[in-house]
């Protein structure tokens, strides 16, 4: 008598127990190089690859601007995109949901004399909360986008782990830490473990007209840049002018908005003092902005709200764990300690060596440690950092 030997699951690329023309792969296509060359490399791999553009925002002004993304332009080259790598393609009007979601946020939170990142929203509540449902109704088994951040899966089948990408200069963790883990379990970074310049010479050999179209700016909502505009047109009856004060309390000048400050801000305060001064806090109750010295922006302590945790440990277990962490995208992490503070409800994170300008509103990214290829263990948005109660005393 024969015994069957049980038969081996065979996974795919993406981790999957399916060969690639059965696995349908939904692709948040932008209209830039980085999602189409993910569309062609999945294509090319065999994959049922259907992409998906999503209009976030009405693109009258940003329709033609360098740099924008998710406008008139974008929507043409992603459906040029697949025109060429020979997918179905879809555009989605996601206008409400985007202006709800994430420009009213952001205004609002600058309002509050907060630094909001309207990228992080828009990834946590649009892309991979509205298009990832969107792409389960279409039958897909994963959602791939263009992002530089990688994802493997866990062992023991407990999920998938997200790590900063192959190339540190296009790394884009920090802006992925909301993700949750049952949304990483269906997503697929298939340029992670890619450096730019090849995504570059890819999109030249797949005859990708976006071959060398220019990077998308961090706000693609902004026209060229001026959100201070934007705010005051959203929000015309919140933009006071107020006082600008030092720390000591000399009145040194008049504003036209808080909205135009941000902690750590050291040009354009148009004060002449003679000495350097930056902005170490924001006052929205009192429309003041307070300057002071370098020194004064020095952080040690912060505080985090909408903590998301992507760690193996329960959060709220954890006391002086080693971390490392990043306080701006800019930056790079840095050593630090991550206790769950249970009375507040909140993450503090102790830094090893105090940093300038972290700012309300911003994200701090928890890392295992501070390696390029780390792992991403969660984040949340700094609420309070002991700069602040130092010039509040």
């Amino acid at each position: 008598m024969l015994i069957e030997k049980p038969r081996r699951t065979v996974m795919n690329s993406l981790d999957l127990p399916k060969a690639p023309q059965d696995t349908r792969v939904v692709v948040a296509m932008s209209g830039g190089v980085d999602s189409s060359v993910a569309a062609a490399l999945l294509q090319r791999e065999g994959y049922d690859v259907v992409g998906i553009t999503l209009q976030l925002y009405d693109h009258g002004a940003a329709a033609h601007r360098r740099g924008a993304c998710c406008a008139g332009q974008d929507i043409h080259d992603a459906r040029r995109a697949a025109e060429t790598l020979g997918i179905p393609h879809y555009v989605l009007d996601y206008e409400d949901r985007f202006r709800e979601a994430v420009i009213d946020r952001f205004a609002d939170g600058y309002l509050r004399g907060e630094t909001p990142i309207p990228c992080v929203e828009c990834n946590r509540s649009i892309k991979f909360r509205d298009l990832l449902a969107t792409a389960r109704d279409l039958g897909a088994d994963a959602l791939a986008t263009g992002h530089y951040v990688a994802s493997r899966p866990l062992p023991g089948g407990g999920g998938r782990a997200l790590y900063r990408a192959h190339d540190p200069a296009r790394d884009q963790s920090y802006f992925l830490y909301a993700t949750t883990p049952e949304q990483l379990a269906f997503l697929r970074f298939p340029l992670g473990e890619r450096p730019k310049d090849e995504t570059r010479r890819l999109a030249q050999a797949f005859g990708l007209a976006v071959a060398d179209k220019p990077d998308s700016q961090d706000i693609c909502f902004v026209p060229q840049g001026r959100y201070r505009d934007v705010i005051a047109r959203l929000r015309p009856d919140a933009v006071r002018p107020g006082e600008i004060v030092h720390l000591d309390g000399r009145r040194l000048g008049r504003h036209e908005g808080i909205i135009g400050f941000t902690v750590g801000q050291r040009r354009g305060l148009k004060l002449a003092t003679g000495e350097p001064l930056y902005v170490v806090r924001l006052d929205p109750g009192e429309a003041r902005v307070v300057v002071g010295p370098r020194e004064a922006l020095a952080t040690s302590i912060i505080r985090l709200g909408d903590p998301n945790w992507l760690g193996d440990a329960p959060l709220a277990d954890l006391r002086d764990a080693p971390v490392a962490v990043r306080v701006r995208s800019t930056r790079e992490p840095r050593p630090a300690t991550l206790t769950w503070d249970p009375r507040a409800g909140c993450a503090e994170i102790t830094l090893t060596a105090a940093e300038d300008g972290v700012s309300p509103g911003q994200a701090c990214v928890i890392y295992a440690d501070d390696g390029p290829r780390a792992r991403v263990l969660g984040g949340g948005t700094i609420l309070r950092v002991e700069a602040e109660r130092r010039a509040a005393a």
